[in-house]
Formats: C-alpha cells, sequence, structure tokens
C-alpha cells in the first residue's frame, strides 16, 4: 500500500511544506500510522489536504463580537476558555464534531475568562508565542480524534488582544472519539462525546448507540453539488449576507474572490484541486438555485370565497424566486403590501385604541421562514401559500419528522427533531435574524399571535408524513367588515365561523361574567377547568371583538362584562 501511496500521490506530497520544528521521527510514527489505517491512495490524499487545511489561518465569518456577546449564536455552543488546555478543549472539538443535538457545531474561543456564563471584558488575551503554540500543538491533536477532524484555528482580536476561536463545525464522518487524555504519552483510552446543556461530556451507552446510528445522516445542505461551478455563486449575494452579518470577510470578497471566501467560510467540499461547493451555498447565495433543486420557489394563491367554498374563484399569483433570502424577503413583501392588514378598537375609558392586524407579521415570516428550512430541496414540490378568508396556510414538503408524535403535533407547542435535513441553512438564517433556533419556530408563532389576541396556529401532516402545513386563523375582528367595532352585534358576527368548541368556550366565559363583577384569569380556568394561557387567549380575544373589558393593569389583570 504505500508504494502505491508513494506512487499515487506524488504531486500530493510536494504540496507539504514542513515546518522547522517538524522531527524526522515524528513523520515515520505518523505515516506508520496512516498506513495502519488501510486507507486508499486517494483517501490518505484527502486526508493528507485536509491536514494542510486544518493549519490553514482564515477570516470568522462573523464578527467576533457576536461570538463574545452570544449573539446571533446559542449559548450552549460557545465555550470560553482562560487558557490552552488541550485535554479539556479537545473533547469539546469532539463534542462539537458529533453534533449529537443537530445545531451545527459551535466555538471554542481561547484567552477570554467567563463570568456567569459572559465573556468578561476586556479579554484576558493571549501572547503571540501562545497563539503560535496553539496552531502547531493542534496540528498533532487533530490526528488523535478519531477518526481525524480538523477543526478550523482563527487568531483574532479583541480589545487590542490576541484571542484564538476554534470552530467546530458538525463533522462529516461522525461518530468521533477523543482520547481522555491528549496530552498523554501512554496507552489513551478514546470515548465519545457530546454536548449536553453548556458542557462537554462522555456519552452513555444509549447515547453512542444513537451517535452511531446517525453517522450516516449528513444533512442535504452539507453534501457536495457535482453540477455547480464558482460562477453560479453571486458575489454581490455574497458580500451582502456577510456585511449583515458584521463579517470582516464582506470586503475581502470582490479582491480574493468567491472561491477564496467560500473556503474560508467552510462551504466547499474536496481536496484542493477538486474542490465543491455545498447545497447550502447555492441556497444562500445562488439567484437561481432552481438551476439545482427543482421546485425552489413559492407558489401563493389566494380564495377569497374560500377554496372549498368557491374553489373556482381564485388568484395566481407569480411565483417568487431566488435565494433563500431573497424568497423570504418577497414573499414577506408581498403579504405586507397585499394581506396584512391593521384595525383600530375604541376602548371605553381608555385614551390609547387597541391596535390589531389580521395576521401578526412576525408569525408569518415564522411560519415562511419554517418552510424553507424544513422542506426537501430534492422534492418536486415548491413552498405553497393559500390565502383563505379566514386562515393562511402555508405547507412545505415533507411533513414533520416521525421522531414527532402526533399528540405533539396537535398540540402544537414545540417540535423538537433529532434529524434536519438544512442544519447549516438554520445557522445561516439565525444569522440573519430570521430564525431563532433550537426549535424555538412553533412558539415563537404562537406567541406572536396570542400577543396579537389571534386564536393559535394549528399544524398538521398526513400519515405518511409527506406534507406539513401550518394554518395560522384570522384575528376574529377582521371576520366584522366595519374598520372599528364598537357595534353590539360585533360578537355575533365575528363569531359565526368558529368551531362549536370555542362558541361553546365564550359562552361560559360569558355567563361567568354575567354578575357584572371583575374575574381573575384564574378564577375563570378553574371554573372552565382550562388553563390559565388557554383562558388568557380567550378572555383577550373576547376584548378584541367588543365582549370583554380588562382593567388596563399587566400584574393583577381583571377582566368583566361591557
Amino acid at each position: 500500500m504505500c508504494a502505491e501511496i508513494r506512487r499515487g500521490n506524488e504531486e500530493n506530497m510536494k504540496m507539504i511544506k514542513l515546518s522547522d520544528n517538524l522531527s524526522l521521527s515524528s513523520i515515520i510514527q505518523g505515516f506508520w500510522r496512516l498506513c495502519s489505517w488501510e486507507w486508499t491512495a486517494e483517501e490518505l490524499a484527502d486526508f493528507m489536504n485536509a491536514c494542510i487545511e486544518g493549519v490553514d489561518t482564515m477570516e470568522l465569518e462573523i464578527s467576533v463580537e457576536d461570538i463574545l456577546n452570544k449573539r446571533k449564536i446559542e449559548s450552549d455552543r460557545i465555550e470560553f476558555k482562560t487558557g490552552w488546555n488541550p485535554d479539556d478543549i479537545y473533547h469539546s472539538v469532539c463534542a462539537f464534531a458529533n453534533d449529537y443535538n443537530n445545531d451545527g457545531g459551535g466555538y471554542i474561543v481561547v484567552g477570554v475568562e467567563e463570568e456567569n456564563g459572559i465573556a468578561k471584558r476586556p479579554v484576558k488575551g493571549l501572547s503571540e508565542y501562545m497563539l503560535d503554540t496553539i496552531q502547531k500543538e493542534m496540528v498533532g491533536y487533530n490526528n488523535m480524534i478519531s477518526p481525524p477532524y480538523f477543526p478550523q484555528g482563527i487568531p483574532t482580536e479583541a480589545d487590542g488582544k490576541w484571542i484564538y476561536v476554534i470552530v467546530a463545525r458538525a463533522g462529516q464522518q461522525r461518530p468521533y472519539k477523543s482520547p481522555e487524555h491528549v496530552t498523554g504519552k501512554k496507552d489513551k483510552k478514546y470515548h465519545y462525546y457530546i454536548r449536553y446543556l453548556t458542557s462537554s461530556v462522555k456519552a452513555n451507552l444509549e447515547q453512542e448507540h444513537e451517535l452511531i446510528n446517525m453517522s450516516d445522516q449528513t444533512p442535504f445542505d452539507c453534501r457536495a453539488n457535482h453540477k455547480a461551478a464558482f460562477e453560479d455563486i453571486s458575489p454581490v449575494l455574497l458580500e451582502d449576507h456577510l456585511r449583515k452579518t458584521g463579517s470582516k470577510l464582506a470586503k475581502q470578497v470582490r479582491e480574493r474572490g468567491v472561491e477564496e471566501i467560500l473556503k474560508d467560510m467552510q462551504l466547499l467540499v474536496g481536496p484542493p484541486e477538486l474542490r465543491y461547493i455545498q447545497n447550502v451555498a447555492l441556497m444562500m447565495f445562488c439567484e437561481h438555485p432552481e438551476k439545482f433543486f427543482g421546485y425552489t420557489y413559492v407558489q401563493m394563491t389566494s380564495f377569497p370565497k374560500g377554496s372549498i367554498e368557491n374553489p373556482s374563484i381564485s388568484e395566481d399569483f407569480p411565483n417568487i424566486t431566488g435565494s433563500v433570502p431573497q424568497m423570504i424577503q418577497a414573499t414577506m413583501e408581498r403579504f405586507r403590501n397585499l394581506f396584512i392588514r391593521e384595525k383600530v378598537i375604541k376602548v371605553p375609558n381608555q385614551m390609547e385604541a387597541l391596535r390589531i392586524f389580521n395576521y401578526p407579521y412576525q408569525a408569518i415570516e415564522e411560519a415562511v421562514v419554517n418552510a424553507f428550512y424544513h422542506r426537501d430541496y430534492m422534492s418536486y414540490e415548491p413552498v405553497t401559500i393559500e390565502i383563505e378568508p379566514d386562515c393562511i396556510n402555508i405547507m412545505n414538503f415533507p411533513g414533520i419528522d416521525r421522531s414527532i408524535s402526533e399528540k405533539t403535533i396537535a398540540e402544537g407547542k414545540r417540535f423538537v427533531s433529532r434529524y434536519y435535513r438544512n442544519r447549516r441553512l438554520g445557522e445561516f438564517l439565525k444569522e440573519l435574524e430570521l430564525s431563532e433556533g433550537h426549535s424555538s419556530g412553533i412558539p415563537t408563532i404562537q406567541e406572536e399571535l396570542a400577543k396579537n389576541g389571534s386564536p393559535r396556529a394549528e399544524f398538521f401532516t398526513d400519515e405518511d408524513r409527506r406534507a406539513m402545513r401550518i394554518k395560522i386563523p384570522i384575528h376574529l375582528a377582521f371576520l366584522v367588515n366595519n374598520n372599528e367595532i364598537t357595534t353590539s352585534d360585533g360578537y355575533e358576527k365575528a363569531t359565526n365561523k368558529l368551531s362549536k368548541k370555542k362558541m361553546e368556550q365564550y359562552d361560559k366565559i360569558l355567563k361567568l361574567m354575567d354578575d357584572g363583577n371583575w374575574h381573575k384569569t384564574a378564577e375563570i380556568a378553574e371554573k372552565l377547568e382550562l388553563k390559565d394561557t388557554r383562558t388568557k387567549e380567550l378572555l383577550k380575544e373576547l376584548v378584541g371583538i367588543d365582549q370583554l373589558v380588562d382593567n388596563g393593569k399587566t400584574k393583577g389583570k381583571m377582566y368583566k362584562l361591557k
């Protein structure tokens, strides 16, 4: 095998520039280890090129201030280390590479003290000698992870001092093991490490089995696209994204070119002589991603009289195309200009009128982003939006992961999946503040609807989980045609299309209020045998349709019949 490697990869060997401090014995020892792995010549070439890449220093794709202040990135994906402790740090490198929670990996910042989970400012910093030491030692420690894994090491400045940021993305060859002591000289004990909350811990037996089962589940957006060329990436879109996220790379796009910037962002796959673009780069920075992912567009139809009652009366809007951020932006502009409406409700004995929306903007945006994040980009179905007289339906294909039970779907609270097909895409959308991350999309939708006084969103999928539909209901006040709801028959008009169950709940509340006294939410919830949160929603809706009034307080809020 060694002779084959020597002959087949002579040119690749010439690319390696040895450090002055690298001894011949180290080279022989390392080469013996490589041979023991029984790799092919091609596999070894890829590995050695990865080694070379692993010692490159690059720019961060997100601003260091966002990392230090834990902005745009979940706090449990960032670790601060005062100094260079390879044993502890490489447990975290291994844990981030395993990406047990499908968060996309994380950042380890060396040279920064932590105080109550926050970076202490000004940062402690590192000497230039220590920076050099870290970079040299990481070359060897990277090889100790099994299979070999190469995080990105980036020296950068903060508060006028040097710090070192280790970017550990989710690995494509997980699960990974790390020695318990990477600095040990004797026989090493290897363990799987995973992230648990804000710590890196040894995986238990059950977690090990799950990691192994996840090993062949490289997210679609992280896979190489063999049809794309660098000319398919728009420098304008790339630069715009980097500028919006505060990256220093934004100023380098025109000077260095698309390929080099994508390399720094770890959006390329393969050795230097045969680079492929990851799918997520095409989703984000290609003006026509439909060239590579068919049916990547938004289809929107309005049914003014209802899709069931009068399906023939409809309006089809032009399809929305472009990169994923462009499609999200264009879709929301169409909603803002054509469908989102505001209504003013005069509240007795209150100077300020109540302002409500038929559909709160943030709830719609979160549902649209959710559709792009979770859709299958190889599916022959676009993101589909249907506007009904009393609701908006947003659909993506396929449906919800089977790990999420039907009960959880029906409750419409929070969906947590072990597998995401577009994990890196979610990272990019979060950097643009289009997504909160950590499975917070559904809670955000429900929260925004509640703040507006709207009914809760509903979620549907078919038995085979081929599609997912989010139903955003209209605010009940908009089922009345007048601009200001002050009429006594507003309740009857606004509720004539409600479900029987909700009508019964409304009637029970109004009967309880018939005494003319003020009532607390907890009191009503107890008598109706409902949760406080659900009762609050119903009470707010009744205020919105002019049947109840509240005392105007935030704490100690009470209600009575108008």
